[in-house]
This record gives structure tokens, C-alpha cells and sequence, in this order.
């Protein structure tokens, strides 16, 4: 049967999105699939953004890259990194061009919502041992409690001695939950508004009810428990004052539907970006310009501190990688920022029909269409967002659709319904010219997120091309 007119003038106009699979053949769902299982493996190990710095290094130092604090000089070709405090970290592939000319930056965070234990976590009542918590992040309290949790972290001992602790994700591990009160005797707290139903002063961490000692004993519980630590780790109940530990879901990341055609799992946000623009980096060729993986902390709570992006150490890095290069006149490092191109590396949002009041069906992302471009975040009026210029969006639209990478562009949710920010506007600021590209998730900030594979993949060959091509 022959098109009209009218369809044929529909197909050329109109902007017919439809879903990946529809196009994708046999051989790239193998590619797209075996490449999601390597991220299922890497994203297990990684839960924290220590964690994901060491799996990087690792990752880093088996294919050629070098600490930029051993290398005298750099020229084309040679592949540095550098580990900020071992919670962030920036990598770089030099490129032909001088630096000047700009750089190809892929910059994702690898902070995700969590509960932190307080400085002072450790205390009994009523013959239960707790920790005590502090959310991190936006998290809805409610969906922490009674799941499966695992402790992650460092303990630095004041002679230096740095202890890793990682309990719960083993088989022969326990793991640790918070309780929730039974609906039984729950009718005050259904009444109240959801934000209300668990207080954060509440998120207490239940870790032991055995008891040790005798009636000399005040907290036996509590005693037991220092006894347990002491014997694994030789620390005592003063080093909590200098650690960071981390409670996260102690569940895995697996294939998410019959047709396993989606990833469930902890720290999509923003993990699932940062791995693909790892990934991309490491398999990206030597180009004009020198492209660069910002691997961030602390996005999910402002940016800020020494390891965030508010911070100046990307620019100490930069200005280290001009300094190696020869390239030292003053204010040259302004220079390259403003000649410089971005993608802000952070999940968007899928369109969800069970709650699809908050988002515009015509501007949203929708699972497995392709890498979602958010032009702008922020919140109300575009407060507090970066809003990309129509040029920078139209080259990319061209690199893309030459290399024949599907992409939509979306918003966060609809006018007036809520707002969010990411490291855009840092970068921004400085002068580059970015936008914010990455997988779009359902169930983001929760502890089991989703992203389908197909989006996945579509993120990993996006960051590639335009570490290359731009």
C-alpha cells in the first residue's frame, strides 16, 4: 500500500520518536547487553565513591594511565589521571591541539543518597545496640527502613592506620536494617503526611542484642558489639570520631523484567553515567582535543567541600596538565575553559505512567529512547539551573545523529511540580559551554533505581563520540 501524501509529509516533518529495540539488530543487543552485565559487575564493587575511585584506579592502571604526580611532561597521546583524596577524580587523554584550543569534558558524580553514621553512633536501649544515622542527600526516609543495609567506610586510627570496612554484602556477612512499626499499631503515623512517616532521628541502625559481662556492666550490648569490632578491625570506640561510614543497600544490582531488559540496582545516581563516560574514556582515540572524565563528590548534597566540584582542584589539575605541557602563560587557564565544551554526566527522569500527573508527555524522557538531554535544570522559573545555547545543542544534535546515536531532549518534570540541579552550572560558570546528557532512571534517590539498557549503551557511545569528535 503507497503512503499519501500527507504520511510521507508526516515522516519528513514531524519528530517520530519510538522506542531503541524497534531498530536495534541481534548483534548490537548482544553488544548492549554484555555491556550493562560489565557495569551490573562493576557497580556491585563500588557502592561508594571511595569505592568506585579504587575500582576505577584499577581499571585505570591496567590500560596504560599514569598518576599525573609521576610524570614530568605530557605530550599527545598520554593518558594521566588524578586521585582527589581517593573520593574524586579527574582523567585525561591528551589530545594533538594545545590546551588552550579547549578540552572534551564528560564530568559525572559518584556520590549517591545514603545514610552516614553520626560521629558518635554507638549506643544501647532497652538491651538493643544502634548506630545513629544522618541522611545524605534527598531521600524519601521511609523507603530505608526494613530493607537489608550494609556498612562501607574508612576508620582512620590517629596513628594513621586507615581501617576499610565493607559488612553485609558477603553471603557469610550479616547485614543490619531499621525497623519499621508494625501497621498493626501504626495508625498515628498513617495519618501523618509521607515526608513525616519516619523522622530522620529515627533512621537508627539495629546492630546487636547480645550481651556481654556481668552485672558491673552498664551497656552490655553496647560492650558486646565493641568487643566484636575491636577483635576485627583493633579499634575501639573513639575512632568513630575520625571515620566515614556509609550505609547502603546490601542488595545487587541485577537485570531488571522477563526480557531482562533494564538494570535494577543502588546508585544509578549517578554511577551509571560515571561508568559509561569511564568506559568511553578508556577506549576513546587520541584526537585534536584533550578529552577529560570528571569523576565528582559530594553532588547530591550541594558540591561542596575540597572533593566537590565547588572546590578548585579541577582547576589545580588543569592548570597542571598546562604547566607539564609547556603551556604556562597567565591567565591561560581562563582561556581554556571558554574554549572548552561540556556534558554535565547525571541522570534524567523517565516518563512513569503509574505517576505521570508530574511530568509533560511531550518534553520527558521516556525508557529506552535513547540518551536524555536536559537543556536546563533548576527549579520554578529555571532558578538556580544552566540553560544550554540553541548553537552547542544543534552540534550536538549533528555529531549524534551522524554516528546514528538515538537521543531525546527532556525536562525534569513539569512547571511549577519540583526542580533539581546538577554540576552543570560549575563548569558554566567558568565559561564552557555544557549541557546536562545522561540515562534516565525511574525511582531516582530511592535505593533500588531502574535504567534500561538500551539507554545505557546509548550513554557509553554518546560520551565516546564526543570525547573524539566534538
Amino acid at each position: 500500500m503507497e503512503k499519501s501524501e500527507a504520511k510521507m509529509l508526516e515522516e519528513k516533518l514531524t519528530n517520530n520518536k519510538k522506542s531503541g529495540w524497534e531498530t536495534t539488530t541481534d548483534e548490537d543487543k548482544k553488544l548492549i547487553f554484555k555491556f550493562s552485565d560489565e557495569y551490573i559487575e562493576f557497580l556491585n564493587k563500588s557502592k561508594t565513591e571511595r569505592e568506585f575511585v579504587n575500582s576505577a584506579k584499577e581499571v585505570l592502571d591496567r590500560n596504560g594511565f599514569k598518576n599525573i604526580e609521576s610524570v614530568n611532561s605530557i605530550s599527545a597521546g598520554d593518558k594521566v589521571y588524578y586521585s582527589n583524596r581517593g573520593k574524586s577524580m579527574y582523567i585525561a587523554v591528551i589530545g594533538n591541539k594545545k590546551l588552550e584550543e579547549g578540552l572534551n569534558l564528560v564530568g559525572a558524580h559518584i556520590d549517591s543518597p545514603r545514610l552516614d553514621l553520626k560521629p558518635n553512633p554507638l549506643y544501647e536501649d532497652t538491651e538493643f545496640a544502634y548506630f545513629n544515622t544522618h541522611y545524605y542527600g534527598g531521600i524519601k526516609k521511609y523507603q530505608w527502613t526494613a530493607i537489608p543495609l550494609a556498612i562501607h567506610g574508612v576508620i582512620v586510627k590517629t596513628n594513621g592506620e586507615k581501617v576499610i570496612v565493607n559488612i553485609g554484602e558477603k553471603e557469610e556477612d550479616p547485614i543490619f536494617t531499621i525497623t519499621d512499626l508494625l501497621p498493626h499499631l501504626a495508625r498515628e503515623q498513617l495519618q501523618k503526611k509521607l515526608d513525616d512517616g519516619v523522622n530522620g532521628e529515627d533512621l537508627n541502625l539495629l546492630i546487636g542484642n547480645m550481651p556481654y559481662g556481668g552485672d558491673d556492666v552498664k551497656e552490655k550490648v553496647k560492650l558486646n558489639v565493641l568487643k566484636i569490632l575491636n577483635e576485627k578491625y583493633g579499634i575501639d570506640e573513639k575512632d568513630f570520631l575520625s571515620s566515614e561510614l556509609e550505609l547502603v543497600p546490601a542488595f545487587n544490582a541485577k537485570s531488571l523484567g522477563f526480557d531482562k531488559s533494564m538494570v535494577a540496582g543502588y546508585g544509578h545516581d549517578d554511577k551509571v553515567c560515571a561508568y559509561a563516560s569511564l568506559r568511553a574514556i578508556l577506549e576513546a582515540k587520541v584526537q585534536d582535543k584533550t578529552a577529560i572524565c570528571i569523576l565528582s563528590d559530594k553532588e547530591e548534597v550541594g558540591s561542596m567541600g575540597n572533593t566537590g566540584m565547588e572546590s578548585e582542584v579541577f582547576d589545580n589539575f588543569v592548570a597542571e596538565l598546562l604547566n607539564k605541557s609547556g603551556e604556562n602563560r597567565p591567565n591561560l587557564l581562563n582561556k581554556v575553559f571558554c574554549n572548552s565544551s561540556m556534558l554535565s554526566a547525571d541522570v534524567g527522569v523517565i516518563y512513569d505512567p503509574i505517576y505521570g500527573s508530574v511530568s509533560d508527555r511531550t518534553n520527558c524522557a521516556y525508557s529506552a529512547y535513547g540518551i536524555s538531554f536536559d537543556k536546563y535544570t533548576g527549579s520554578r522559573g529555571k532558578a538556580g539551573g544552566s540553560d544550554a545555547n540553541a548553537e552547542f545543542i544543534a552540534k550536538l544534535r549533528g555529531i549524534l545523529e551522524k554516528n546514528d546515536i538515538q537521543y531525546q531532549i527532556a525536562e525534569l518534570g513539569r512547571v511549577d511540580v519540583g526542580g533539581g540541579g546538577t554540576i552543570a552550572y560549575i563548569l558554566a560558570n567558568k565559561g564552557v559551554e555544557v549541557i546536562d546528557c545522561g540515562v534516565p532512571v525511574l525511582s531516582m534517590h530511592s535505593p533500588y533505581e531502574v535504567a534500561s539498557k538500551y539507554d545505557i549503551y546509548s550513554a557509553y557511545r554518546t560520551y565516546k563520540v564526543f570525547y573524539e569528535e566534538v
